[in-house]
């Protein structure tokens, strides 16, 4: 009887595969259906040349098809026969085009993901269950530098790591506080707020967007002026996506020393990690704000043993010289135990290759590189802890990460200075002053075929479980998450605002949250631009109560 249990669940097991995969073969043939000919026809003939539109788009007819997609895609989450794909790809080079291509996609009934980058952290932007239409804005990342004027002009599909290499270019004494992996959008970065390695010293990203060039759902090309401070203030932190499309920021370059100081300290659990860290959380936020401690946990194996420990690095940059430094942290964080020979002073450029997983010595140019760009394959989460974590609390997270197979990896990233000073409803990304750290936590299945297999189950249920574990020490009320890493664990109904909140409320807490909404029903009141988590528009009127 077992046996004949085990025969069916095999056969069921097997047809359900051989679906999945017929089903993905049978949608790509009728995605290229009248209706995706209509559309194409119409932006052909809503083109001033229908030879070179013809060019830029691609459905799953194409050989070039596959690859475009797969470009920004998460190799293991998404890129198998069940993931949905957009029945039409077109990537622009100029912004009538982009405006034909949103006037066809309403008119033929499609909706519309834009992707600009990479770094999506659960596939919003090139994948959905619907009929859709992917913008992607790859041929349109242009960035022009004015040194004299310590601006930049930077297209919606540039990515981080073009913007970083072509201010290096021009000078060593401007930079842009933006994240630190170089193939992360700069378009979705700003549009989620954006935090990195010079938050503590000028805020996020979007605290420095002086100006935006943004497409609106009626194609209409507004400015900051034209737009109106409301929306301006939405697209800078609640999610840009939600409202329209942005065609290029104009952003501030703040100045940064020629030669900056990064360190790296390695500490494990025998070595005392739990008392360092435990002070981290107290001297860190209030530290000088040219300093910025990244700290990155990880399990690993004791030597050649079976036995585990947790690894700690202290990933350091100052924006000043060793001399300076040295002083500073013996003073208020001798157990850390910074010497000179940890430390190395070097352009700000090769600090964003440090942290983005190269080594100071590799050449800036592999940052304009998209293909160099290593591609991950994980899930994220993300918390901010507002309350030093007592000791007991530390080692109960130790203990947990223990428990998993090695796949986790952790990062803690420093708050206070400049963060304390922004009101929360400044712009719509609300974790300013009291937060301590902000915590990302990951599972990576890059060593998987996918993310179906037994492993990376367990893998999903381990992140899943932890949230518990950390629970009774990040904020509440609402427990708070950063909208750029979205997980859709926390929620995706918007049919009432009370079904919305549980996850809009703590990416934006529920007075920018409930702003959001207003601005929405504003500039996109048919709820055109629209995924699983994008700003709602309800059916019945929407009550501040």
């Amino acid at each position: 009887m077992m046996k004949s249990g085990l025969n069916c669940s095999v056969f069921l097991l097997v047809l359900s595969l051989t679906f999945c995969v017929s089903f993905g073969a049978l949608s790509s043939i009728f995605d290229v259906s009248p209706t995706s000919e209509d559309f194409i026809t119409c932006l052909e003939s809503n083109s001033n040349n229908a030879t070179t539109i013809s060019k830029l788009i691609f459905t799953p007819v194409n050989s070039s098809y596959l690859p475009v997609w797969q470009a920004a895609a998460d190799p293991i989450r998404f890129d198998n026969p069940c993931t949905r794909k957009p029945s039409v790809i077109v990537t622009p080079t100029t912004e009538t085009q982009i405006q034909a291509a949103l006037f066809c996609a309403k008119k033929q009934g499609y909706e519309m993901r834009i992707r600009d980058g990479g770094h999506d952290f659960e596939g919003l932007s090139y994948t959905a269950n619907v009929p859709f239409v992917m913008l992607d804005l790859v041929n349109m990342r242009a960035i022009d530098v004015n040194v004299a004027n310590r601006t930049a002009w930077v297209q919606g599909g540039a990515v981080l790591g073009e913007l970083y290499y072509t201010i290096s270019q021009l000078t060593d004494t401007l930079y842009f506080p933006a994240g630190i992996w170089a193939g992360v959008g700069v378009s979705g970065f700003l549009s989620g707020g954006g935090y990195g390695n010079l938050l503590r010293k000028y805020g996020l990203g979007a605290d420095n967007v002086l100006d935006v060039r943004f497409m609106d759902v009626n194609g209409n090309i507004l400015d900051r002026k034209s737009m109106g401070e409301d929306l301006f203030w939405a697209i800078r932190g609640g999610g840009a996506s939600s409202f329209g499309i942005v065609l290029s920021w104009k952003l501030r370059l703040v100045p940064v020393p020629e030669r900056v100081t990064l360190f790296t300290v390695n500490i494990t659990l025998e070595q005392g990690a739990t008392d360092i860290f435990h002070k981290y959380q107290y001297v860190l936020p209030k530290f000088d704000r040219d300093l910025l401690i990244r700290v990155q946990i990880n399990s690993e194996n004791i030597g050649n043993t079976t036995k585990k420990t947790v690894r700690l690095l202290f990933d350091g940059l100052y924006q000043g010289n060793i001399d300076t430094l040295l002083p500073l942290l013996n003073q208020s964080f001798p157990e850390l135990n910074v010497t000179r020979e940890v430390c190395k002073e070097v352009r700000m450029v090769q600090t964003t290759l440090q942290f983005g997983g190269f080594t100071t010595s590799t050449p800036p140019e592999v940052l304009a590189n998209r293909s160099a760009i290593p591609k991950l394959s994980y899930k994220g989460k993300s918390d901010y802890v507002r309350t030093p974590i007592p000791k007991s609390g530390l080692r109960k997270i130790w203990r947990k990460i223990l428990q998993n197979d090695k796949s986790e990896t952790l990062f803690m990233y420093t708050f206070g200075g400049k963060m304390e000073e922004y009101s929360e409803t400044a712009i719509p990304y609300p974790h300013r002053a009291g937060v301590l750290y902000q915590v990302f936590r990951r599972v990576d299945f890059i060593d998987q075929p996918s993310d179906k297999t037994a492993i990376s189950r367990r893998r999903l249920a381990w992140i899943r479980s932890f949230d518990k574990t950390l629970e009774p020490y990040v904020s509440k009320n609402p427990r708070e998450a950063y909208s750029n890493y979205n997980d859709l664990d926390l929620g995706v109904g918007s049919a009432t605002y009370e079904e919305a909140s549980v996850w809009g409320e703590r990416y934006w807490k529920r007075e920018n949250f409930k702003k959001l909404i207003r601005i929405k029903a504003k500039v996109d009141p048919k709820n055109f631009f629209r995924h699983p988590q994008s700003i709602p528009v309800f059916s019945t009127p929407f009550s501040d109560m």
